[in-house]
């Protein structure tokens, strides 16, 4: 297993300011402390180096309490989505399919009920049509029936006439694209160009090992969650993945830097220009209170408007991140070089979800000099 990417500095000598860290940490903990969450993760880093991890609290709390530690691994929820879609960028990378391509070119099947004429960027960025549909539970080790289902899927409006975040769907979709593309399974897929190439084997999973399964935090909700082996390996594309905050602060240093993470290239500076970029403008998302979320092609941006969910509401317009249903954010800000990622394992609701949020995301960057 390759070693961490980032080296280790401190935040002092990366240009941050110590009191809106020190805030940040007392947040966090009073957050712990009124049994908000048991656990989280948080890590900052700049300039390609590590300045900031660190880890709270419990993993697990059932059956006795078991610490958290640096290399748990926690639930991504949608934070999963741009590790998906950064596979598809691979294959437009290689010249094997292009965003405007329509999916029924790749998955003909896809085409029955007026699917036909569906584009990837449609899919990618919530425009598809088809907001609510999913897969059954057989398809996590039948990626057959699986194919089968997602090109069953039922449009419940025209494709391209609104914005309504695509909570499983649009990534189910793109999961089985790269199938049809490479012949190989998608987890195998995401981490083979994505995630081994960046030296974070160890840190990001789709799909985690029976082996290091015992890594992994269990998830808590005000309804019951599902912390089973069975889930855990399957790695589902929308909202699968696993990860330590010190790995998806490394992924998001690569994509703030224009696809180079220290010598490794991933990608090209164009077209992490390109999925980084706005491409919803002002459009209200219907899942989202109506927030502009600008979306691009995996990630959404911060943007100018007066609301933002996760990304911090004083963040640059350039910043650019996801985040995982009531419990994490991680991003990107190009213009100061500085990424972030705040992981917990408790799915909170809101209002008081998308608050701390805010509150979080703010601190990050008011530490940034």
């Amino acid at each position: 297993m390759a070693a961490y990417p980032l080296p280790e500095s401190s935040p002092a000598e990366l240009g941050f300011a110590q009191k809106p860290l020190d805030h940040l940490d007392a947040l966090i903990k009073s957050h712990i402390d009124e049994g908000r969450y048991p656990g989280a993760q948080i890590a900052l880093a700049r300039h390609g180096k590590l300045a900031l991890f660190r880890t709270y609290g419990n993993a697990r709390t059932e059956g006795g309490a078991l610490p958290a530690a640096n290399d748990t691994l926690f639930l991504l929820f949608s934070q999963t989505k741009v590790l998906t879609s950064s596979a598809v960028w691979t294959l437009v990378e290689e010249g094997k399919l292009s965003f405007m391509d329509r999916v029924a070119d790749y998955l003909p099947e896809f085409a029955a009920r007026g699917k036909g004429d569906i584009t990837l960027e449609q899919v990618m960025t919530h425009q598809g049509g088809f907001p609510a549909a999913d897969v059954t539970q057989a398809t996590w080790t039948d990626h057959a029936l699986m194919r089968a289902q997602v090109c069953d899927f039922s449009l419940e409006w025209t494709p391209g006439t609104r914005l309504h975040y695509h909570g499983r769907a649009a990534h189910l979709v793109q999961a089985m694209v790269i199938e049809a593309v490479t012949g190989q399974d998608y987890r195998d897929v995401i981490r083979q160009r994505v995630i081994e190439p960046l030296g974070l084997g160890n840190d990001i999973f789709v799909g985690v090992p029976e082996a290091q399964q015992a890594r992994c935090a269990d998830t808590y909700a005000p309804e019951p969650r599902d912390n089973s082996a069975a889930f855990k390996s399957a790695g589902l594309p929308s909202g699968g993945g696993y990860a330590t905050a010190r790995g998806m602060a490394a992924f998001y240093q690569m994509l703030g830097h224009g696809g180079r993470l220290g010598t490794v290239r991933l990608f090209s500076p164009r077209l992490i220009a390109y999925v980084s970029r706005n491409h919803t403008g002002e459009s209200p998302d219907h899942a989202m209170t109506g927030i502009p979320m600008h979306r691009g092609l995996g990630p959404h941006m911060r943007g100018e408007s007066d609301r933002i969910r996760g990304l911090g509401t004083i963040g640059a317009p350039v910043t650019f991140g996801h985040g995982g249903v009531g419990s994490s954010y991680s991003w990107a800000d190009p213009s100061s070089g500085v990424s972030f990622s705040y992981l917990t394992n408790f799915v909170s609701p809101d209002p008081w979800h998308s608050a701390r949020l805010d509150r979080v995301a703010n601190l990050a960057h008011a530490a940034i000099d």
